[in-house]
């Protein structure tokens, strides 16, 4: 069977579900595609407030397809990295798009508008080819099953399909634990903060000695005030957060954050999920694939979890396109994600242990890291390379 002809299942129309089945719908002009989701078609998730970081590989993906809301993203054209308290002197990492020669170096935007922008052209796809572009919205896959060659997807009605990509994950609290799986015992809390004095489009990463700490750079509301997208990472057991109301978190926040973020205004209300690793070895069992936080869900120290999974779907249809047998097909999926898969979860994962390290001096060490990386152009290139478009 050549690949371009197949029948494939997505199960998730999340965002690189979405994506996947777009950009599948486009290469894969011979291929039969079904989008299966428990949400309803006609549930809104426009009005989702979480927030999203993409980087520019994943902004010009989207913009590929047609399916980038520019008018609800904030551009990130820079990229500060600290500690709080400075143990190093000038140890910041500074990251410039003007100085690695590119428009941005990612975007932020709310979870909905994206879902939303990507559902629409979807949906207009399958519109325009109803005999090859399906979807299952509130059809919840009970199940999916290997065959011979291909696989049974049961929501409600058994269908059969060559490939299934799973790209349905969920938050690490609420995950079937996978075969490599750590509990960091850290809260991510997470909500907008207001700003005043803040440099426009300019994303701080803050570490401190509960953890990191991220502000990221949000269109401004009416009237022009500037927001920001809070992570604040804390130990789960030592939470310094938890019980302190909205004038005291303002104030801590304060004294965490360098003084370029500038004044913060008011924090608004937080949210809180547990973080911990759970990946996949592989991505691929038999003829089913997992994409996204389906086969990984990272710690969001380095903001990559969204941007991996959607080079995941990137890597899979362009396997596809190629031809050739199925299973040489994925095969080749899984050799060439690993080298980009693996570095990020292994560099993620180190940095989010490293924070319940209390080993003596280690602040210093990573002080001093920071101000050699920024004093060394090209290696900060290669790492400004990793955030924007992965392993190549």
């Amino acid at each position: 069977m050549q690949p371009t002809a197949m029948r494939i299942a997505v199960v998730g129309a999340g965002p690189a579900g979405l994506a996947l089945a777009l950009l599948a719908a486009r290469l894969l002009p011979a291929a039969q595609l079904t989008l299966y989701d428990a949400r309803p078609l006609d549930r809104d998730v426009s009005a989702d407030p979480r927030t999203l970081a993409l980087s520019l590989g994943s902004v010009q993906l989207l913009q590929r397809l047609s399916a980038w809301p520019a008018a609800q993203a904030e551009p990130i054209l820079e990229v500060q990295v600290s500690q709080a308290p400075p143990t190093v002197a000038m140890a910041e990492v500074r990251i410039g798009a003007v100085e690695q020669a590119v428009p941005m170096l990612g975007a932020v935007l709310a979870y909905g508008p994206l879902v939303a922008t990507l559902q629409a052209a979807w949906q207009a796809a399958v519109a325009a080819e109803p005999r090859r572009l399906a979807s299952r919205f509130g059809a919840p896959v009970a199940a999916i099953k290997p065959l011979t060659s291909g696989v049974e997807v049961d929501a409600g009605v058994a269908e059969t399909h060559d490939l299934a990509v799973v790209a349905e994950g969920g938050v690490f609290a609420e995950q079937a634990r996978k075969a490599l799986a750590h509990d960091y015992r850290q809260t991510a809390w997470v909500g907008t903060v207001t700003l005043e004095g803040a440099p426009r489009g300019t994303a701080f990463e803050r570490f401190t000695r509960q953890g990191p700490l991220a502000l990221l750079p949000l269109p401004p509301a009416a009237g022009g005030t500037q927001r920001a997208s809070m992570v604040w990472c804390v130990s789960a057991g030592d939470d310094p957060v938890r019980d302190l109301d909205a004038e005291q978190r303002r104030l801590v926040l304060q004294t965490l954050l360098p003084a370029a973020a500038g004044h913060v205004l008011a924090v608004g209300p937080l949210k809180h999920f547990a973080l911990g690793l759970n990946a996949e070895r592989t991505l691929v069992h038999g003829r089913t694939v997992k994409i996204g936080n389906a086969a990984q869900t990272l710690h969001p120290v380095a903001g990559q979890g969204l941007n991996l999974g959607l080079r995941d779907a990137h890597a899979l249809v362009d396997a596809l396109r190629l031809g050739g047998p199925v299973d040489a097909a994925l095969r080749r999926v899984e050799w060439a994600r690993a080298p980009d898969r693996w570095a990020t979860i292994a560099t993620t994962d180190f940095l989010a242990r490293s924070f319940t390290w209390g080993w003596p001096g280690l602040g210093t060490v990573r002080g001093a890291a920071m101000a050699a990386l920024q004093a060394l152009p090209p290696l900060k290139a290669a790492l400004a390379r990793q955030m924007m478009v992965g392993s190549r």
